[in-house]
């Protein structure tokens, strides 16, 4: 069966699943997780990963190479707009001018929620750079469209808050801002296992962020494979379209033409 690709700042991908680096027990779990995952877009955080800014470290871009992945720095660890953008322009100059970026700016370190002002500044900052953002925002439809309107690349509403693994606590805004969107709408935080995933897709998002989700297992390559599965599954309901809640029940079987 045939799908439209992601498309995101004019480039398309097969694969609806970005995942992140962080957590896990070392770069060779991380390379096998993110393989296994299938994702195409890896999200890296600037401020705590090393992608060339020590030469005496290990390097993230050894097992994850920019000519395989597209690699989507983000701005974890910043908590004003001024901090968001110094750190996206760092990226700019690690990645020989890459501009595609993750923007996040957070307004407190017990909840990780974004700090709304501030992104909108940094975004605004950053738009007028020419880099192409995709901001992490909460789940309200009003916030999302204004990020679109202002020319983010793609909407990452939370789900639940960073590392929770709540799973989506709002399934209804979820929908509303897909359903108002002209640009990638992309479930960011808060996924915990792979039924999340799919009942993310299954609600029209055009893909799914995740990082702990997959790190934080017991098994993070098994449940990177389960990740890509999900996401693939959810895709295809959606596109199937479920059948209707009843309050009552229905015969499986039509009674029309029975033998007795």
């Amino acid at each position: 069966m045939s799908d439209t690709p992601l498309n995101i700042a004019g480039k398309n991908y097969s694969s609806r699943l970005l995942v992140g680096t962080g957590k896990y027990k070392d770069l060779e779990e991380t390379g096998l997780a993110i393989a296994a995952s299938g994702a195409q877009i890896v999200t890296v955080a600037i401020r705590r990963t090393n992608i060339g800014q020590d030469a005496n470290q290990p390097n993230l871009l050894d097992v994850i190479s920019p000519d395989k992945y597209t690699i989507l720095p983000n701005t974890a660890g910043c908590y004003t707009a001024a901090d968001a953008v110094r750190t996206c322009r760092l990226a700019r100059e690690l990645l020989d001018g890459h501009t595609l970026v993750k923007l996040e700016v957070l307004g407190d370190e017990k909840t990780l929620y974004p700090d709304i002002p501030a992104t909108l500044e940094a975004a605004q900052l950053l738009i007028k750079e020419d880099f192409q953002v995709m901001v992490y925002t909460n789940d309200d439809p009003i916030m999302a469209k204004r990020f679109e309107e202002l020319g983010c690349v793609a909407v990452m509403p939370l789900a639940a808050p960073i590392g929770s693994g709540l799973g989506i606590r709002n399934p209804f805004n979820i929908v509303t801002i897909v359903e108002n969107a002209n640009v990638p709408i992309l479930v960011d935080a808060g996924v915990g296992t792979a039924s999340d995933a799919a009942i993310a897709m299954e609600l029209g998002c055009d893909g799914v962020l995740m990082n702990t989700a997959i790190a934080a297992a017991k098994q993070p390559i098994l449940m990177a494979s389960a990740m890509k599965k999900a996401i693939e599954a959810g895709r295809e309901a959606y596109k199937a379209g479920r059948m209707p809640r009843k309050r009552y029940a229905t015969a499986s079987s039509p009674l029309d033409g029975q033998f007795v």
